[in-house]
């Protein structure tokens, strides 16, 4: 007599999403909202978030794959976002005329070309970078921070070399310079077009994650690089592809954050290096997801805190790193167990 189970047939457990993470930067801006006082102010503020996140989360997305996925301390990421900065100059110097011009089509000719140099240009950096400095140092952390520290510097110096100390300006184009009103509501041009933008980088990088072969090895790898090996796969060639990728994300944040602040210097990427690894700590190693939400949160209370308790600034980005580790200690949504 044979006893006969229903194991098979039964339905895989679902794991249970979690949305709390989701739901801080909506809590964030609603407690704000009596704090603020004024309405118009309250939404400057919140769009102007929106936008700083969006660059922050540009530059991050990156270096949180890297982290997660190689488990390489690249504090050198820096370079990229400085040297896609500068190759922007070189593009948009000669093109002044589209810069210049009342049309946005026009302006949008001279950045799209200039987005796009300073992507491959970070991007070749970032694969010189990985089999040069990185690739003997794959497992020791200690040494990764020495020697991408020390990478990080000879790129700054090297800047410095070639364009001098002196600060760059670059102005933003006609058509994305003021804002457009909305009653007592104003909105920078440029602030909606990096919304947009970054929009954009995590929808391609979340499609790329979860519905393609590469996604799937990639978050495989983070899970478990010993199996994805086993089953015939070049993971270095996968690292060396998500590093080049990485660099190439952070140049073109370079480039958005030097149009944002109107001037570029040498210094601009190291300036960024430890925000973005507070980023990346806040959303947890290796998530997209998590990243995403953590630069909003951190460019809110960077804007919020700032206009509340301007005292309380410069410290507001550490202050909301202690307090979310505190509550999840591996970051609100991590995908590695290192």
């Amino acid at each position: 007599m044979s006893v006969q189970t229903d194991t098979a047939s039964e339905p895989l457990p679902q794991t249970k999403r979690d949305v709390i993470p989701l739901l801080l930067p909506v809590v964030l801006a609603l407690v704000t909202i009596p704090l603020i006082g004024s309405a118009s102010t309250w939404v400057t503020l919140t769009v102007a978030s929106l936008a700083m996140g969006m660059m922050i989360f540009i530059m991050a997305s990156g270096l949180t794959l890297v982290f997660g996925l190689m488990d390489v301390l690249n504090f050198g990421h820096g370079a990229f976002i400085a040297v896609g900065a500068y190759v922007a100059t070189l593009v948009l110097g000669p093109m002044i005329g589209y810069v210049q011009a009342d049309s946005l089509w026009l302006n949008l000719a001279a950045l799209a070309p200039a987005a796009l140099l300073a992507m491959a240009v970070s991007g070749a950096l970032g694969l010189v970078f990985e089999r040069v400095l990185i690739l003997p140092v794959y497992g020791n952390h200690l040494k990764q921070i020495l020697i991408t520290m020390g990478g990080l510097i000879v790129a700054e110096q090297a800047l410095y070399a070639l364009w001098g100390p002196q600060i760059i300006p670059l102005p933003l184009p006609t058509a994305l310079r003021g804002s457009y009103i909305f009653g007592d509501v104003a909105i920078a041009k440029y602030r909606l077009l990096a919304m947009l933008i970054g929009l954009v980088v995590f929808i391609v990088t979340m499609l790329v994650l979860n519905r393609t072969k590469i996604g799937l090895l990639i978050r495989a790898g983070v899970e478990n690089r010993e199996m994805v090996e086993a089953l015939g796969y070049k993971i270095k060639r996968l690292f060396l592809g998500v590093f080049m990728v990485g660099s190439a994300l952070a140049g073109l944040g370079g480039i958005m954050w030097a149009l944002y602040r109107e001037e570029v210097h040498a210094s601009i990427g190291g300036e960024l290096t430890v925000l973005i690894f507070i980023v990346i700590i806040i959303g947890g190693l290796g998530s997209i997801g998590g990243c995403f939400i953590g630069a909003i949160l951190v460019a809110m209370v960077a804007n919020y805190g700032g206009f509340l308790v301007p005292k309380l600034a410069l410290i507001s980005n550490i202050l909301l790193m202690v307090a979310i580790l505190m509550w999840r200690p591996r970051g609100l949504y991590p995908v590695t167990n290192r």
